[in-house]
Parts: structure tokens; C-alpha cells; sequence
């Protein structure tokens, strides 16, 4: 069965973003080579990748402008490694105000999303990677659907703003992996999701 593997940014005091949902206050953070370098690194293992609504309009908001001059001295490496690892990765969008069609974009409603995200998972593959989403994989994730959870702790402490979790899933984390590169001021902690039925 393929792995839904979330991956995302913290401050180090344990929040998402900042009041009223503003993630300005993660890009120095995000600024760090390693934290575009580790993306691009799990998109190369995943041929999936899942988001919700907001999530969606943000990235669709930025890295379309990353791919339409890739050359340009603006972007870094790691920055166009995501764009290079992205194109033969389908996109799944979970939302119930996101109408008609979108061009490279699967939607699935809220209602359907538990169903069918389960027969993702069954179907063969590679991973299913989620990024930012914090709505959706605290959902996932009290419902048994996620597998790890990949945490780049940064070195920012914010002291207000939306936590990474909501409530407390029936699931326990073990951490799998931690890593630091040198010349990074980040921390990369790897956890397994270890739910109560196993």
C-alpha cells in the first residue's frame, strides 16, 4: 500500500503560520536551501500530491511563475528541482468550493474525501505527498490516513499564531529519522504514524 507522507514547516515554538493563517512569517525559514531541496527530493518519491483549498490557490499562486522562466537567476537550484520533479506528479485538490474543472487538477469533495483518498492509497504507485494542508491532514491523520509525518523545524520562534496540530489524533509518533545539513539552521525530524489499531 502506497505511503501518504506529510511534509511540512515549524516554527520552533511548534506553530504552522502566523495569526489569521499568515505564512509570510515561515519564509525566512523557508529561504533555507534545504527546506525546497528536501521537497523536491520527496516529490522525486511521490507521484501523487495531495493539498486542500487554500494550499492549492497558494502554490498555484507562485510556482507556475517559477515555471514559466525556469532560467531566470531569480529562482534557486532547488527551486527549479521542484518544477522539474513536479511535472509527472498528478495533483489532487480536496475542497467543496472549488467549482468546474481545473487543467492538471483532480478535486475531490469533503464528503468522498476519506473513501477516496483510502483507494489512493490502495492503488500502485509511488507516495502521496501533502504539503501545507494543515486542515487537511490533522483530518487525515485522526482518521488513520496518514503514514509520516516530516517536520523541518526552523529556528524562528513566533509566539503566536495556528499550531501545527489540531486536537489529539488517536495515533502515537515515533520518530524515524532526524537530520541536520551543515550550514543549515534547520532540523529535519522524520516520524512514523503509529495508529492504535496496530
Amino acid at each position: 500500500m502506497r505511503k501518504i507522507i506529510v511534509y511540512n514547516m515549524v516554527s520552533l515554538d511548534g506553530y504552522h503560520t502566523g495569526l489569521n493563517n499568515d505564512p509570510s512569517v515561515m519564509f525566512p525559514m523557508m529561504g533555507d536551501r534545504m527546506f525546497n531541496g528536501y521537497n523536491a527530493e520527496l516529490l522525486r518519491e511521490s507521484d501523487t500530491f495531495l493539498v486542500g483549498r487554500v494550499s492549492h490557490e497558494l502554490f498555484h499562486g507562485y510556482w507556475p511563475k517559477v515555471a514559466e522562466n525556469p532560467d531566470s537567476d531569480e529562482w534557486t537550484d532547488e527551486q527549479r528541482a521542484i518544477i522539474k520533479e513536479g511535472k509527472s506528479v498528478k495533483n489532487v485538490v480536496v475542497s467543496d468550493t472549488l467549482t468546474g474543472s481545473l487543467p492538471g487538477f483532480h478535486i475531490i469533495r469533503r464528503a468522498n474525501a476519506y473513501q477516496e483518498i483510502a483507494e489512493l492509497k490502495r492503488q500502485p504507485g509511488k507516495n502521496i505527498l501533502i504539503t501545507g494542508s494543515r486542515t487537511l491532514w490533522n483530518d487525515l491523520l485522526a482518521h488513520g490516513l496518514i503514514d509520516e509525518i516530516h517536520l523541518m523545524i526552523g529556528n524562528v520562534v513566533l509566539g503566536e499564531g495556528i499550531p501545527v496540530f489540531v486536537g489529539t489524533p488517536d495515533a502515537a509518533l515515533r520518530v524515524a529519522e532526524v537530520i541536520h545539513w551543515e550550514g543549515s539552521n534547520n532540523v529535519l525530524i522524520r516520524y512514523e504514524v503509529l495508529h492504535k489499531s496496530q
